[in-house]
């Protein structure tokens, strides 16, 4: 029987349900049975993610785990568990991910949370982790307020591009390279806040579309012949990489599909889809992406198979607001 209602992407998530799984490819996994229409199903995603919830409301971490806001991406789908099921426990798992976001992460002077436990760095991959939740949950001048602390630290005003790592006790970039994926967790997050929260402050959700569109335009000027994107965008000598154009496809067709990207985009949204569908091999492994365990060479992971999803799920929507009789 299909989960999906297409075999294809049905191979891509059969392959993403036998990977081991960091908290938030278990996060980004249920955002995209939610937007593939299998809520039943991300609320066992949820379950287990609150089953691994640390003490301090990490949710879906292992003991000893050091990242300090992966977690938050299992906020919607618990969300989503709270209230279709009634459950308690659900509620409280999301009000204790939600005071650790909010009160104890470990944060620089201004608010603007670092990934880690064990380290002052601000990365570009914590904008998708906890921008869409806090949009999500009501706080959405907060969710602007981190967008604009790594825009501050990450973004080169100059290129259109964010770093991936900055150092807050040196002053300076740790990881200065565009890396690809860490742009695409960008786009990404601000897409899906804007679509988890039709009200936000005035005029907050114009720029943060602005923002996503000149992000995407710096991307695509270093798209390559096949479509995709070298890992670090301005070093052609790095590996090409598929993830990048999912989660800028993603964003791009979210855009369309909400109305804050013009339809022009639609066709380039769904180039890269099928760009970084030409990776996918025959088990339904996205190949060729920033890979697990450490993302630092070209390989398969849990994240790239959830973003083929959410991507997906994406182009749906984009096509039936910009034909919406077809």
């Amino acid at each position: 029987m299909s989960i999906t209602g297409n075999a294809a992407t049905d191979r891509v998530l059969l392959a993403l349900l036998t990977m081991q799984r960091e908290s938030w490819e278990q996060g980004i996994l249920g955002q995209a049975l939610l937007d593939l229409g299998r809520p039943e199903v991300a609320t066992l995603v949820a379950d287990a993610a609150v089953t691994r919830q640390r003490p301090d409301g990490r949710l879906g971490e292992l003991a000893g785990s050091v990242g300090a806001v992966n977690g938050a991406a299992c906020g919607e789908v618990v969300r989503h568990a709270a209230d279709t099921t009634g459950e308690p426990r659900y509620a409280a798992a999301l009000a204790a991910q939600l005071d650790w976001l909010t009160r104890r992460a470990p944060r620089a002077v201004d608010g603007t949370l670092f990934h880690l436990l064990d380290g002052r760095q601000v990365w570009a991959d914590t904008v998708y982790m906890v921008v869409p939740l806090l949009a999500l949950t009501d706080r959405t001048e907060q969710a602007a307020a981190q967008v604009a602390g790594h825009r501050r630290r990450l973004h080169d005003a100059r290129t259109g591009l964010y770093a991936a790592r900055w150092d807050e006790d040196r002053g300076e970039l740790d990881r200065p390279g565009p890396w690809g994926t860490g742009n695409g967790w960008v786009v990404a997050g601000i897409a899906r806040a804007l679509r988890l929260a039709p009200r936000w402050p005035a005029g907050t959700r114009a720029e943060l579309a602005g923002h996503v569109e000149e992000v995407l335009t710096a991307c695509l000027r270093h798209r390559t012949d096949d479509g995709l994107f070298p890992d670090v965008l301005d070093d052609p000598g790095t590996f090409r990489e598929a993830n990048t154009a999912q989660l800028l496809g993603y964003a791009a067709l979210t855009g369309v599909a909400d109305g804050w990207l013009p339809p022009s985009w639609l066709d380039t949204g769904a180039e890269l889809l099928a760009a970084a569908g030409r990776r996918v091999d025959r088990y339904g492994r996205v190949t060729g992406v920033s890979g697990a365990p450490d993302f630092a060479g070209p390989g398969t992971s849990p994240e790239a198979q959830a973003c083929h999803l959410l991507g997906q799920a994406a182009l749906r929507r984009a096509r039936a607001a910009v034909s919406p009789a077809g």
